[in-house]
């Protein structure tokens, strides 16, 4: 089966018009994206949008053999005329299946929001799953078999991905392709960035693509490391990159510091942010998580374990540190990047980068920032990505 996008971007398209913001700002050339639509085989249109016909006629198709022309937005889509020759627009009814002539079989899923997706099979049994602007499928049937490729709202909806892979929907082999793309990310290098960590990628408008062709697939990395400072976004960041997985284990090293509301408000705000399908355990005990099987792990964050274990040696009393404490911490440590070297979970791990401030005034405080910096490098070491936080930008150091 044979795909072009003749579009890629918003129902809007991309840069929108009169918006002056960074990312439409950049949206030039290649990284214009005119509003998604698909052409399939060359019979099968989903979304017709304007400019579909020169858009077609650019990446060296025509739109005269197109049989059926789909909608998938909640809306009927912008005001179009229709081109001559192609047919009516239509909708197929959430649930039901249409068979074309083409011997292309169009099967409408439900949605959790406004808008149609449509699951096609073609004629040789490839299988892709488009869905509509800000939607996610529901009432998935779990155990089916995967897509050969997904085209979603990556950006606005990565829990659609997580849906997906958590009834086997969407296998390590699925290509994703983010459509619907909008000025929530800045196109190009930090575009790619942000889908590659949810196994997806983006191409460019008129990209002719055959389902079923695996080798530009993403690999996700399996062990990050997001290092930032005070409020730099590094929470925000890790959260991000497991948002398009089900079943995240976020382990909380912080404990619950009873009476303390400041912390609290925090916690909470934590907890607001993240799917509610997340789980939360609240443990420095790292490395038993480590070394058994199961849901990605997020570790916020290693600071606070670290606080934890240079309580536990007595780290703070320079008789015990000189007594034992120190070599101790360095066991700790060394036992914990050797579970992360193991394990088979994706994790994803936050900590904060304290070397580049001022010299902390106290002994203890340079202690813990000797400690810290040596426990960021250790644990960096074992990632595959390692990223550098500032002012809501990450800056990829590995990876």
């Amino acid at each position: 089966m044979e795909l072009t996008l003749l579009g890629t971007g918003a129902p809007a398209g991309l840069p929108r018009p009169d918006c002056a913001c960074a990312a439409c700002t950049g949206a030039l050339g290649v990284h214009a994206r005119a509003a998604t639509a698909l052409l399939v085989d060359g019979t099968l249109l989903l979304d017709l949008t304007p400019g579909a016909v020169l858009a077609a006629a650019r990446a060296g198709h025509s739109l005269g053999g197109v049989r059926q022309v789909l909608l998938s937005h909640p809306h009927d889509g912008p005001a179009v005329e229709v081109p001559a020759g192609l047919p009516q627009p239509g909708r197929v009814p959430d649930g039901r299946e249409l068979a074309l002539l083409t011997g292309h079989r169009v099967r409408a899923v439900p949605m959790d929001a406004p808008g149609t997706g449509y699951a096609v099979t073609g004629p040789d049994g490839q299988r892709l799953l488009y869905l509509p602007p800000g939607g996610a499928p529901s009432g998935l049937d779990k155990n089916g078999p995967a897509y050969d490729m997904v085209l979603a709202d990556v950006v606005s909806r990565p829990d659609a991905l997580a849906r997906l892979r958590a009834v086997g929907a969407l296998g390590p082999a699925t290509d994703v392709i983010a459509v619907h793309l909008d000025h929530d990310v800045p196109p190009g290098a930090e575009l790619r960035r942000r889908l590659a960590a949810a196994g997806a990628r983006a191409v460019a408008d008129g990209t002719t693509l055959t389902v079923g062709v695996y080798e530009d697939v993403p690999d996700v990395p399996r062990r990050t490391l997001v290092l930032g400072g005070a409020r730099s976004g590094k929470s925000v960041e890790a959260e991000r990159r497991l948002e398009a997985f089900p079943d995240v284990l976020y382990v909380a090293t912080g404990g619950a510091r009873n009476g303390d509301g400041e912390w609290a408000a925090r916690v909470h705000a934590h907890r607001e942010r993240r799917p509610g399908s997340w789980r939360t355990e609240e443990t420095c005990d790292l490395v038993p998580l480590l070394e058994e099987d199961g849901a990605p792990l997020l570790i916020d964050c290693l600071s606070l374990w670290l606080t934890d274990a240079m309580d536990r040696v007595g780290a703070w009393d320079d008789a015990e540190w000189a007594g034992g404490g120190e070599k101790e911490l360095r066991r700790r440590v060394r036992e914990l990047t050797g579970a992360v070297r193991s394990t088979r979970r994706t994790v994803v791990a936050v900590s904060n980068e304290v070397g580049s401030g001022i010299v902390p005034a106290t002994a203890s405080g340079r202690r813990y920032r000797d400690e810290l910096g040596r426990l960021n490098t250790a644990f960096g070491a074992e990632c595959e990505h390692v990223l550098l936080v500032v002012a809501g930008q990450a800056v990829v150091l590995r990876g």
